[in-house]
């Protein structure tokens, strides 16, 4: 019995330390920690927030040239095709190879053309024949006009020198036709120019045998190009003839040509029409234009005014385009704008912006709707350490 009192004694000391010690953690334990972690959050909010510095333009209004922007092949004016006119004849000469530039009326091949000498030479005699039969004739008519009055040949005979005469001359015309014939066949047997040019193709190989209008070469004439600029329609009336055109052939250099004609029709498909642009020969030499080759560039319709930003300031999110305004209170507000025509490091703003707004310079990728903004003036850039240093006064014993 004296044993459990004294138990029972024991536990209730135990349990009275241990709720000191409670009291004593939750009290006096806590409060330091209670105090240092309020110092963070009396920090925080000690301050506001930080703005992001930017500097501002206003839109400005100049005057740009109204361009088409277009695209295309190049391709020769006109491409004539050379072949012979005769059919049959072995080719035993080529005179020209692609790149060449000829002459009208130059020779580019030659046929053989022993048969058809042949065919002269037999010509000439056949004349020569006819010839001696219309003299003869003509003899034999004399002298029946002379003796048919006086009735020394009848009118039987007469008539019949006379006929004779006349078939004698036709006979002659009959040769000396088949003569030019075999002559200009003759002729044939070299292969010419159709007109000034150069050579853009040659099928013709030594030892073929031709056909009348099988092509041997194909001549770009006068050495023209053209470019066959693809517009879209809705742009095609204010495109006029003689307009200037600025394009760059893919690998070469950019230069001039002028508008000859616009096409009459419009592809179903593309809903474009072709626009001619003549190209000079030189420039197109300069500039690496080859036909074949592809194009883009410009035709020029005239100038226009329009309001223009640094590309800078505009930024494309989702498709559109954007620049941040910034408004009296520091605030800035985004809002979706139009562009039309670039020119170097500007962009034409064609809806959205008034022509007195503030808006970001640049840096707008940074900021969102509705942010603070601290506005500061645009700095020159610093000169060059180089340039800095050679300003300098000199010092004492330096020339």
């Amino acid at each position: 019995m004296r044993m459990n009192k004294n138990t029972l004694a024991l536990g209730a000391l135990g349990v009275a330390i241990v709720a000191g010690v409670v009291w004593w953690a939750t009290r006096g334990g806590d409060a330091p920690h209670d105090k240092d972690a309020a110092k963070p959050a009396a920090h925080a909010s000690s301050g506001p927030k930080s703005a992001l510095s930017v500097t501002t333009v206003r839109p400005e209004l100049v005057r740009w040239p109204a361009t088409v922007t277009a695209s295309g092949s190049i391709a020769a004016w006109q491409e004539t095709v050379v072949g012979p006119e005769l059919s049959g004849l072995r080719l035993v000469e080529v005179r020209v190879n692609v790149g060449d530039v000829v002459k009208r009326g130059q020779v580019l091949a030659v046929l053989q053309r022993d048969a058809v000498q042949a065919d002269v030479n037999a010509a000439r005699a056949s004349l020569a024949q006819a010839e001696a039969n219309l003299g003869e004739a003509k003899a034999n008519a004399d002298r029946a006009r002379l003796l048919q009055p006086s009735e020394a040949m009848s009118a039987q005979e007469a008539q019949r020198a006379y006929t004779a005469e006349k078939t004698a001359a036709a006979q002659v015309d009959a040769a000396k036709a088949t003569l030019q014939s075999n002559e200009l066949r003759l002729s044939q047997t070299q292969v010419v120019a159709s007109d000034d040019g150069v050579i853009s193709a040659r099928p013709a190989t030594n030892g073929t045998v031709v056909q009348a209008g099988q092509e041997l070469f194909r001549l770009i004439r006068q050495q023209r190009l053209e470019w066959r600029a693809e517009v879209p329609a809705a742009d095609l009336l204010r495109v006029r003839p003689g307009m200037p055109v600025r394009l760059t052939p893919a690998g070469g250099h950019e230069m001039q040509g002028t508008v000859r004609m616009v096409a009459p029709t419009v592809d179903a498909t593309t809903r474009n029409a072709l626009v001619y642009v003549d190209l000079p020969v030189q420039a197109a030499a300069q500039a690496g234009a080859r036909a074949g080759s592809f194009a883009t560039g410009q035709l020029e319709l005239g100038s226009a005014e329009g309001l223009t930003v640094p590309q800078s300031a505009v930024l494309l999110r989702d498709g559109f385009h954007y620049v941040f305004i910034v408004g009296g209170d520091s605030k800035v507000t985004q809002a979706k704008v139009g562009v039309g025509r670039r020119v170097q490091d500007r962009i034409e703003v064609t809806r959205g912006l008034a022509a007195q707004a503030e808006i970001v310079a640049s840096g707008g990728g940074f900021l969102a709707d509705g942010d603070t903004v601290r506005v500061v003036p645009a700095t020159t850039p610093a000169a060059p350490a180089s340039a800095a240093s050679g300003a300098r006064a000199p010092q004492k014993g330096q020339p």
